[in-house]
This record gives structure tokens, C-alpha cells and sequence, in this order.
């Protein structure tokens, strides 16, 4: 079966960086798009940044724009999150998404994706 492992989160200070990974396995990887979605307390789920299954298109949302960066090694079946000049707005449990069918773009937030189980991400200001 699909297993999606998230890994990276902590605490940082605002200004600072993180790099958060998700190890994938259960199918081929390189054939799905993958995406990150973080939900902060009392807030619904969000997207953040996408990565089509190809890698040649990525997507972000528009408070992520300039700051985070999406990339994939499908040798090692790895999707990565780089955050840069974190902001305490960025505080969330970070979750990775697989695209349920192949080749796609993009990858939706809708449940019958497949889920990491979250990291936590800390921005203290």
C-alpha cells in the first residue's frame, strides 16, 4: 500500500529556513503528482505548493510565493519542501499528498489522495 513519511519539521525563528521531506513508497513514485497542504489550530486545511508528476510544472499558493520551493528525487522517491524566510503565519502541521491517479498536474485536497501523517512546523516571532 501507498506510504507517505513526512520528516523536517521543528521549531525555527522567523527569518529562518526548514527543509521538510516526504519519503514515498507502496507504487511508482515518479508517475504522481505531489503536493503539500498544512493546516494551522482552529484552521482549515491549506495548500501550499504542488509538483506534477513529471516535476517540469510546480504550483504554489500565493502566501508561499518568493519563500518555499518544491523539487522531487525520484531516484529516491523523496518530494521535498524548502521554507525560507519562515513567518510565524507559517506555524502548522505540514502534510504530504500522492495524487490517486497517474499523470497528473496537480494534486487536490480531497481525502481520497494519499496522506502523510504531518510534521509539525513551529515559526516563533
Amino acid at each position: 500500500q501507498v506510504q507517505l513519511v513526512e520528516s523536517g519539521g521543528g521549531l525555527v525563528q522567523a527569518g529562518g529556513s526548514l527543509r521538510l521531506s516526504c519519503a514515498a513508497s507502496g507504487r511508482t513514485f515518479s508517475n504522481y503528482a505531489m503536493g503539500w497542504f498544512r493546516q494551522a489550530p482552529g484552521k482549515e486545511r491549506e495548500f501550499v505548493i504542488g509538483i506534477s508528476w513529471s516535476g517540469v510544472t510546480t504550483y504554489y499558493a500565493d502566501s508561499v510565493k518568493g519563500r518555499f520551493t518544491v523539487s522531487r528525487d525520484n531516484a529516491k522517491n523523496t518530494m521535498y519542501l524548502q521554507m525560507n524566510s519562515l513567518k510565524p503565519e507559517d506555524t502548522a502541521v505540514y502534510y504530504c499528498a500522492q495524487a490517486r491517479a497517474p499523470h497528473t498536474i496537480v494534486v487536490s485536497g480531497d481525502a481520497s489522495n494519499y496522506w502523510g501523517q504531518g510534521t509539525q512546523v513551529t515559526i516563533s516571532s
